[in-house]
């Protein structure tokens, strides 16, 4: 318990500078590395033709970001179709077959990152480092992007514009993803990762058998894995492997990696919201002299009023989630016990003994609260409620999520908040001085309602198809579990797996990459077309009757929403999965 404790904390450390340098990188403010990344930047685009002037509106912007994509789908498609032909292939591995590559190229530019392959058996370096590891920097930086337009939208930045996709996707490659990967990067080689580009190793091992160790470019994809919330390991076993996860250091720092910028994110929305309270109030500096001159606490300095009761709302979500899982791995396996295995050390199927149940549970609720993918244990082996956390945070999808996404899926959700409190007062709902109305509220339920009609639309048609059965290795209630499991993390773009599901068919190849898809694009597109309506609208003024939506009980308010709505749409086929199964091992 003391090592969670710990590790949370120094987490705050870390996540509160992060936050500061991303705010100043989306808001177009100076930092101390402009000398130098101007420089690259100003290459970037003289290169790519790119008019740093031009301005875009939310249809532009989105247009942009979806087009961009689409060329590089394209392109990657064609990649892992012909990696047979091209270089770097001293393993001399085949093409992908069509529907894997389909699923495949999806899954990576989504940031999705849910394998139905083998790493090392089943891509080439070229596509380990062409495809995988390119569209890893790519789709992150495709989040950040969308998540920075959405709250200059929401902030008022302008009226009209949202920003430059363009210019937003080189400057957080170049001043947050690259740099941070090198560090990164160079931490885990220092451990032990490998990093090169020499076939695999053959060795005899000490029963006079022989095994190969694969090798290759692996730090670089693991650090920008961790980075930008993609989750795909270079090995199938993924961060379980000490290929990938050698000592307790790089754990820690796959642990902060894939943390940091989403909580980042947070903070310069709340910073953000900031300014542009501040800019309204300054433009009738009279009437509101008293909240210009309104102290402010050491949190509100540090991550802003705004950000500060979403971030607070979301570590609730994650420590009860935490919590949940680190209580029901620590209690073992009746099954096992009544067999007479030893469970005083917790339930330690598919865990690694170097980490244990705490570093595991810690990170199974991390890479799905964050929206990673990324194990260090393997999930299939949770217990029924251990498992059950993972499966309900990727449904929730607000758990500070990845990429920027998280955040703008709560905002949704404080939307939806404050419409219910206006209601209930009789008020008309205002959220960051903009009146909520009925076309946001359309679009904010269209959005929230299509992540669950995603998850179990799809679990429906797999449950009830003769090709979804096919790939269901358990009977019973975690077989449910494992569809459930399998679509959650696709409509999250999360990718991790309850990997006991024989995935890698035709039926499972299409549906999830359908389910990637509309899951990550749809989601972006409605919520910028949101602030492009809230732009135009005018600010209203604070008065006695505003509902403040920067104090602790917003945030409680913010939770006891996203745990009512998740009731109301999970709850039966969870009953139906992991708690039904939970039941019959207790029972």
């Amino acid at each position: 318990m003391l090592q969670l404790i710990v590790t949370l904390l120094i987490y705050l450390l870390l996540v509160i500078p992060a936050g500061e340098y991303l705010y100043r990188i989306m808001a177009g403010k100076h930092t101390c590395a402009d000398p130098v990344f101007n420089r690259i930047d100003g290459l970037i685009y003289r290169v790519g033709g790119i008019d740093t002037r031009k301005e875009m509106n939310w249809k532009q912007y989105a247009m942009a970001l979806l087009s961009t994509n689409g060329v590089m789908l394209v392109v990657s498609y064609l990649v892992l179709r012909l990696q047979n032909l091209l270089l770097f292939n001293p393993n001399q591995i085949g093409s992908m077959e069509p529907t894997l590559s389909f699923n495949t190229v999806i899954s990576f530019m989504t940031n999705t990152n849910l394998q139905h392959y083998a790493g090392e058996s089943g891509l080439s370096y070229l596509s380990q480092m062409l495809v995988i590891t390119f569209m890893m920097f790519v789709s992150a930086a495709s989040g950040y992007a969308a998540c920075a337009a959405f709250i200059r939208g929401l902030t008022g930045h302008s009226k009209t514009s949202v920003g430059n996709f363009y210019v937003d996707l080189v400057r957080i490659t170049t001043r947050i993803l690259i740099p941070f990967s090198i560090v990164g990067g160079l931490l885990l080689v220092w451990q032990g990762v490998p990093q090169n580009l020499d076939g695999n190793i053959v060795v005899n091992t000490l029963e006079g058998t022989k095994q190969v160790i694969a090798t290759g470019p692996v730090a670089a994809l693991e650090i920008i894995k961790h980075l930008g919330t993609n989750g795909g390991g270079f090995l199938g076993a993924n961060s379980a492997t000490p290929i990938e996860n050698p000592t307790i250091l790089t754990n820690l720092v796959e642990l902060y990696s894939m943390m940091l910028l989403p909580g980042a994110c947070v903070i310069a929305f709340g910073k953000m919201a900031r300014d542009g309270r501040k800019r309204r109030l300054e433009a009738n500096p009279e009437k509101n002299s008293a909240l210009l001159h309104q102290g402010r606490s050491l949190t509100a300095k540090l991550f802003g009023r705004e950000g500060r009761s979403i971030f607070l709302a979301m570590s609730i979500l994650f420590l009860i989630g935490l919590g949940i899982c680190f209580w029901a791995e620590s209690q073992g396996n009746p099954a096992l016990a009544a067999v007479g295995l030893d469970q005083s050390m917790g339930s330690m199927e598919g865990k690694e003994t170097r980490f244990g149940v705490p570093a595991s549970a810690l990170f199974t609720t991390v890479t799905t609260s964050f929206t990673t993918g990324t194990v260090n244990n393997m999930h299939d082996t949770l217990t029924p409620l251990g498992g059950l956390v993972p499966m309900l945070n990727m449904m929730l999808n607000v758990v500070f999520g990845g990429k920027g996404v998280g955040l703008m899926n709560m905002i949704l959700y404080a939307i939806l908040a404050v419409f219910i409190c206006g209601l209930m007062v009789g008020r008309t709902p205002e959220y960051l001085g903009k009146k909520i109305e009925g076309r946001e509220m359309k679009i904010t339920a269209l959005c929230i309602i299509v992540h669950p009609l995603l998850i179990l639309a799809f679990s429906a048609l797999a449950i009830g198809t003769t090709a979804g059965q096919a790939g269901i290795t358990n009977e019973g209630f975690h077989g449910l579990s494992q569809v459930l499991y399998e679509f959650a993390s696709s409509a999250a773009n999360n990718g991790s797996g309850f990997e006991g599901l024989a995935d890698n068919t035709a039926f499972w190849n299409m549906t999830t990459g359908v389910v990637m898809f509309f899951g990550r694009y749809l989601s972006i597109v409605m919520q910028l077309a949101i602030v492009g309506s809230l732009m135009k609208k005018n600010y209203v003024n604070e008065s006695a009757g505003t509902l403040q939506t920067s104090t602790v009980s917003f945030a409680v308010i913010l939770v006891f929403v996203v745990y009512i709505f998740a009731a109301l749409t999970f709850f039966p086929a969870l009953a139906l999965g992991p708690i039904a199964e939970h039941l019959t091992l207790w029972g």
